[in-house]
């Protein structure tokens, strides 16, 4: 069990809901070891000091309902730059003893560089439809074109000046990566560009946009179609292969290593 709760942070485009958890079976890997979980909730499109300001609100209710002095985020994608700027733009840091993120872009991405340079109007009206769509699922405040934006390295390179990590959190970060394009019908259209401009990717970034804090390497699994951007969090709800071998056969081996890594470290 850990000293501290935990708080999970999805990223951009899906929510937290009681029916279709974003996180599938992870959760219970904590709840099983004896401790308290609870999520963002915050919006799926929302631009990161949005949801940073939501989170700060929830950060606050946690304690006071648990009586934690602080609590342990895990977050994916977009979720980790939300939670970083709660953390050191809105006072959160003495209230989070460690913040793990799994694939969030923390770097920018290049691929992103060069979509950007397409017309603003068609990128903008990307941004429109998406946000229409998730309006419909909750979301509050959605303004996906400014999320666009808060991938690109530039933006990144002065969010990381601004943001700088707190020396008394843990940082720690994860990457996964796809084998080939084909290896996610969802996501193999991306996968291939990311490719082409990047090079290995789980399907959106690559390694080298992720790292952050203790990186703690390259995750892969021991199945044919490696770890997509979807399967970080569960989506299937099924492991990846029964083969046994070098690297992951089911993703809560991931989450059960961060379980691990944060009792090491007294967390």
């Amino acid at each position: 069990m850990l000293h501290y709760p935990i708080l999970f942070v999805h990223g951009m485009g899906f929510r937290d809901r009681k029916i279709i958890n974003y996180w599938g079976r992870i959760p219970k890997v904590f709840i099983e070891d004896g401790n308290q979980v609870f999520y963002g909730g915050q919006d799926s499109n929302g631009t990161i000091e949005d949801n940073a300001l939501f989170l700060k609100s929830r950060i606050e209710q946690i304690i006071r309902e648990t009586g934690a002095e602080k609590i342990n985020v895990i977050a994916h994608s977009k979720g980790g730059m939300d939670m970083r700027y709660a953390i050191c733009q809105l006072g959160m840091n003495p209230y989070v003893a460690s913040l793990t993120t799994i694939n969030t872009p923390h770097n920018g991405s290049k691929t992103i560089d060069k979509l950007l340079k397409m017309p603003k109007a068609l990128v903008r009206l990307a941004g429109f439809c998406s946000d229409c769509c998730l309006r419909l699922q909750g979301d509050k405040h959605p303004n996906a074109y400014k999320v666009f934006l808060s991938f690109s390295t530039e933006y990144a390179r002065r969010f990381n000046e601004e943001n700088p990590d707190d020396p008394n959190i843990y940082y720690q970060s994860y990457a996964c990566v796809m084998k080939n394009s084909a290896s996610d019908g969802f996501l193999w259209l991306t996968h291939a560009v990311v490719h082409f401009v990047e090079g290995e990717n789980d399907g959106l970034l690559t390694p080298e946009s992720v790292k952050h804090g203790h990186f703690q390497g390259i995750v892969r699994s021991n199945s044919r179609r490696g770890i997509s951007h979807c399967d970080e969090v569960d989506m299937r709800r099924h492991r990846f292969t029964k083969k046994q071998g070098e690297g992951v056969s089911d993703i809560l081996e991931l989450y059960r290593d961060i379980l691990n890594t944060l009792k090491e470290n007294g967390l």
